[in-house]
């Protein structure tokens, strides 16, 4: 992984905080902004673990010619593993965010998702978009996302697309 370097982790009042102010990360989790040359083999198998095997998108679905020119952030467990991943497109999409199904609910998402967000900041975006597996989207509404449209079929799940206005920190 010859160009990633660590994320600039967000620091969010929706996080939970340490006593001294700073967000919390699970343990042993560390963010990696990377590109997909650099590490397309930890990219390919957090995601076919969660999209493919676990939720069965097609595997031609799943990889698209966006990977090449996204900046993508991996979360790297202690051993430094992929456990999860999410992508932002030039156009301000958010997508691809997984994580490993025996790590969920532990915060590692919403640590993706901000660390993509402080992102976009950084790349001068003012607004996100998504289009979030319908079983996803209250998870999304929590972090700020509204829903903008009606329900439509993505890779045989059913989706919404939801928005975020950014503001500068």
């Amino acid at each position: 992984m010859n160009g990633s370097k660590p994320a600039t982790l967000p620091t969010s009042t929706s996080a939970p905080m340490n006593d001294n102010g700073t967000t919390s990360i699970p343990a042993g989790i560390t963010m990696l902004k990377t590109t997909w040359q650099d590490s397309e083999a930890s990219l390919r198998s957090i995601r076919e673990a969660v999209f493919i095997r676990e939720q069965r998108v097609p595997e031609e679905m799943e990889w698209d010619e966006f990977d090449a020119d996204s900046i993508h952030f991996l979360a790297l467990n202690a051993e430094q593993h992929a456990v999860g991943c999410v992508r932002l497109l030039h156009s301000g999409q958010i997508s691809r965010l997984c994580v490993s199904e025996s790590l969920r609910g532990q915060g590692i998402g919403r640590l993706l998702l901000e660390t993509v967000e402080n992102e976009a900041r950084q790349q001068s975006m003012s607004e996100v978009f998504l289009h979030a597996q319908t079983q996803a989207s209250h998870f999304y509404e929590a972090a700020g996302f509204m829903v903008n449209g009606g329900i439509f079929v993505e890779a045989g799940i059913p989706h919404r697309q939801m928005t975020k206005e950014l503001c500068r920190k």
